[in-house]
């Protein structure tokens, strides 16, 4: 897949375009603040956008996810407990079809409760489940949720697995999950109890 990173707004938000190298069918996934960006690399990487995919429902991620949408010709797709508009409802496992490739959703709730992230089988796009040396912000009765998330979920896939978070928080854009569990302390406590005392 050929990933373009794209800063976007006044929160250091990132939206991304994923593009099958064969096919040419793509994927966005966020749309806040602006989507003249995005468009410039679609152009560029002559892609046909397939799906505009919103990671959670939180303004400056979704904010101009229906007119990027109708402007590519593209179909929304939120979580299925999601507030978000969209023509497409998604649960945990089920695949987006790019061409021959497939991304995999991943229901990880805990910053929202219809948080998802996407597995191409390479790249992990996070949303604001797990930043680069941090992890997104979520209410306590969330917690428990969150830790599944991270431990259960994220962790679980293939160190070399290179994470892409929604926000540029981090001193790098990016890092593979091995790289990441080695130095974000979220991910170094083991038990939930440990997790929690971090907020302390």
């Amino acid at each position: 897949m050929i990933v373009k990173q794209m800063p976007v707004g006044t929160m250091a938000n990132f939206v991304y375009l994923v593009v099958d190298e064969e096919s040419r069918n793509a994927m966005v996934v966020d749309s806040g603040w602006e989507i003249d960006p995005i468009e410039a690399a679609v152009r560029e990487t002559k892609a046909n956008v397939k799906f505009v995919v919103a990671t959670h429902e939180h303004f400056d991620h979704v904010s101009t996810i229906s007119e990027l949408a109708l402007s590519l010709g593209a179909k929304v797709v939120a979580h299925a407990n999601s507030p978000v508009e969209c023509d497409l409802r998604v649960e945990d496992g089920e695949e987006l079809k790019l061409g021959r490739k497939k991304v995999r959703v991943l229901y990880t709730p805990g910053h929202t409760e219809d948080s998802i992230c996407l597995y191409d089988g390479r790249e992990v796009f996070t949303g604001d489940t797990l930043f680069v040396g941090t992890i997104g912000r979520f209410d306590r009765e969330r917690a428990e949720a969150m830790y599944t998330s991270l431990y259960e979920v994220l962790l679980m896939l293939p160190p070399s697995t290179v994470m892409y978070p929604g926000h540029d928080y981090g001193e790098v854009p990016w890092r593979t999950l091995g790289e990441e569990r080695k130095v974000n302390p979220f991910l170094m406590t083991g038990d939930i109890r440990r997790f929690l005392s971090l907020f302390s």
